[in-house]
């Protein structure tokens, strides 16, 4: 496998072609290598095909991500409480939730050139990915998309198990713990951010489709006959959320499933979906799971999984609305909407929430006092954001280093600060600067940065 993470054919379902879409999803997959946002895994011994490296402005960026996820979903609300469940689970919780049975996808082989594809990328018997287009294909079977493994020292069924495909069945199977050792009265919800592990056919389009992956997931357990209310409420929130942190509404649309597409569990879901230039493709899911989840768990290890409402001296199995999203999926789209190419300069106007640079301090020149008083402006910001200091090359190409880094603001000290004990104030998006006192940019920033629209 070509390990060079620029190369755009690696990571589309269709070769790149002369499109203006395809022109910028190469530039953006380029970037994010130049920049160190994300890297093929193991790229030095020809890479892992589905996996992903993030570098070091990748994972600030994508843990901003998640952050503005947890606050906005638990720390922010009175009605969430958060858990981290273990990647590794009984196996019996996968037979449970049905995932040994029927989490697959129906795949076909190629007898001429051996390759593998999911059986919807076949069009009137050829592979659409197939630059041969000499297909010879076996008939569609079904192909299990976890992964197995072995807990203990013998490697036999009894030792069996998964690494998890999703991270909400660890939520259900904790329903009781939580109801009996918090202070949760239903409607209440059960956050999580965590990684998943799917064995997919065909990953393809960058981080969009892996095998491994990070999922933000909350599971609300209500009365059923409140569900559809709060089901309605759920995904406004969703939707809204992803355009407060700057999503285009014209590439952002909330679609509801057909009752055909819902899974056999689900009394409702809709998908908030994104246009990427490889096609309009989902960043989560909101889904209405009635309650199948907690009744197949409490079947399946024969403990009361019901909950008892005091207010209203009932007892009764709580339906689930499930506000269920991509953290590298998000992750993607937010750079695909901040990436900009304005005349000369590459810019990420990446909202100051999610940006990996929170500010550079810039010195004008390295004398006359400009590095030491920038090093002391750097320290004191770099106790409450992640502050870049860049005191290399001309100030210009400095901040065309930041534009492409998505920094919103840069500090530049220069000859007059000594004199008026301010600093230059330069503004990512419009490019236009201010004075601003040294005595006043942490207020500032702090009033720019976590002032900013939620």
């Amino acid at each position: 496998m070509p390990a060079r993470t620029e190369r755009f054919d690696l990571f589309m379902s269709k070769p790149a072609s002369d499109s203006k879409d395809s022109k910028k999803m190469e530039e953006l997959v380029s970037l994010c290598k130049r920049r160190g946002f994300i890297f093929q895994s193991s790229e030095i011994y020809g890479g892992l095909n589905g996996c992903w490296d993030y570098g070091p402005l990748g994972v600030e960026l994508k843990k901003n991500v998640k952050e503005a996820w947890w606050r906005d979903m638990v720390t922010r609300r009175t009605d969430v409480v958060g858990v981290d469940c273990s990647i590794l689970m009984n196996a019996r919780v996968w037979e449970a939730s049905g995932h040994v049975e029927s989490f697959t996808d129906p795949m076909v082989d190629c007898t001429y050139c051996k390759a593998r594809y999911r059986a919807d990328q076949v069009v009137d018997g050829k592979v659409v990915d197939c630059k041969q287009q000499k297909c010879k294909l076996t008939p569609a079977r079904q192909f299990n998309l976890m992964f197995k493994t072995h807990v203990g020292a013998m490697e036999d069924s009894s030792a069996l198990t998964f690494l998890r495909p999703e991270t909400c069945q660890g939520i259900f199977v904790n329903f009781d713990n939580i109801v009996s050792t918090s202070r949760v009265k239903v409607p209440f919800g059960i956050a999580q951010i965590g990684k998943a592990f799917r064995n997919e056919i065909n990953p393809r389009n960058f981080t969009f489709r892996s095998r491994e992956f990070e999922q933000m997931e909350m599971e609300f357990f209500v009365a059923p006959e409140s569900a559809n209310e709060w089901f309605e409420y759920w995904k406004k929130a969703r939707y809204q959320w992803y355009l407060d942190l700057g999503l285009s509404p014209d590439r952002l649309h909330l679609r509801e499933h057909a009752k055909d597409e819902l899974a056999h569990y689900a009394a409702g879901c809709a998908d908030v979906e994104y246009d990427f230039p490889f096609g309009r493709a989902e960043l989560e899911g909101i889904a209405n799971r009635t309650d199948y989840d907690l009744k197949r768990h409490a079947e399946f290890s024969k403990k009361n999984l019901s909950y008892f409402d005091q207010e209203g001296n009932r007892r009764f199995v709580p339906f689930v609305i499930e506000p269920s999203a991509g953290a590298d999926r998000g992750t993607l789209a937010f750079l695909t909407e901040a990436y900009a190419v304005e005349g000369e300069r590459t810019v990420l106007k990446l909202h100051p929430r999610l940006a990996p640079i929170k500010a550079a301090v810039l010195p004008l020149v390295n004398k006359e006092g400009m590095p030491e008083t920038a090093e002391k402006l750097c320290k004191e910001l770099q106790l409450r954001w992640n502050i870049f200091y860049d005191d290399k090359g001309a100030i210009g190409r400095r901040y065309r280093r930041m534009d492409e880094a998505g920094t919103p603001f840069c500090m530049t000290i220069d000859g007059e600060t000594a004199k008026d004990q301010a600093v230059t104030v330069r503004h990512r998006d419009s490019m236009t600067q201010e004075r601003v006192a040294l005595s006043s940019i942490e207020s500032y920033l702090a009033k720019a940065l976590e002032g900013a629209k939620p």
